[in-house]
């Protein structure tokens, strides 16, 4: 159990030195995400990119289940 929250930890230090040159590659908002914009405000509520997510991690961890 010690050795995945330290593996999540390192992954998400990565992630958060690589979001700079991540944000480059266009995947911040996919076709599907509600964004609804106001004069004053916007509201934007990412359903796609949550359940893309949710595959892609599911899929990781019963790879390493195995």
């Amino acid at each position: 159990m010690q050795k995945l929250l330290i593996s999540l930890g390192l992954v998400i230090v990565a992630i958060g030195f690589l979001y700079p040159y991540l944000k480059n590659l266009g995947l911040d908002q996919l076709p599907g995400d509600i964004v609804l914009r106001s004069d004053d405000s916007t509201f934007y509520f990412p359903i796609v990119s949550c359940i893309a997510l949710s595959l892609v991690v599911s899929f990781i961890f019963n790879l390493l289940s195995k």
